[in-house]
């Protein structure tokens, strides 16, 4: 990377404002927030870096944040490589997150399926049996939001198509919801 495609890259970056997605941020998050007060958990699943954003978003919610409180309950799908791995071979791998979501969810959860394309199939699939579960949906995507607008009860997009740029705003909306639903309890 030369200095003019830094700088090309520091100003994509630096347009892509949260400004205004300020409203939808903040009505996901006081969403989130309902359903760990009601009792229910947070089921986030992703692939390759986003799956890396979901387990760091869960980790702030069982862990802590910025502040001591109880534990929250969320869980990043792609946690136990023995599931991973058992349902992958067995079923195939655009299942690893459906038999999951079949196994853990339960009306009233909240499931988070982040896919920067989103077109992710094993995504669609469990966002889908997610749904026929009773549980919110939330998705998290790029600019065109892909099929994982037509499964998601409210989409979370941002406005570019950079995988690279589209996963260090999931990562700081995923801190702003971390703090709202600390901040809730």
């Amino acid at each position: 990377m030369n200095k003019d495609e830094v700088a090309l890259y520091m100003k994509e970056g630096s347009e892509l404002r949260l400004e205004s997605d300020i409203e939808n941020i903040y009505n996901i998050g006081i969403i989130i927030s309902k359903v760990i007060a009601k009792g229910g958990k947070l089921l986030i699943m992703g692939n390759g870096g986003s799956a890396a954003d979901a387990q760091h978003i869960a980790a702030e919610l069982v862990g802590r944040f910025e502040k001591e409180r109880r534990s929250l309950p969320a869980i990043a799908l792609h946690g136990n490589t023995s599931s991973l791995t058992a349902i992958a071979n067995d079923y195939g791998y655009e299942h690893v997150y459906e038999r999951q979501i079949e196994a853990f969810a339960k009306p009233g959860d909240l499931v988070i399926g982040i896919s920067t394309s989103g077109n992710s199939k094993n995504i669609l699939l469990a966002m889908a049996k997610a749904k026929t579960i009773g549980c919110i949906t939330i998705g998290m995507t790029g600019k065109d939001g892909g099929k994982l607008t037509e499964v998601s009860d409210y989409m979370f997009k941002t406005n570019t198509k950079r995988t690279s740029l589209i996963q260090e705003v999931h990562i700081a909306v995923g801190h702003i919801w971390s703090k709202m639903v600390e901040d809730s309890i």
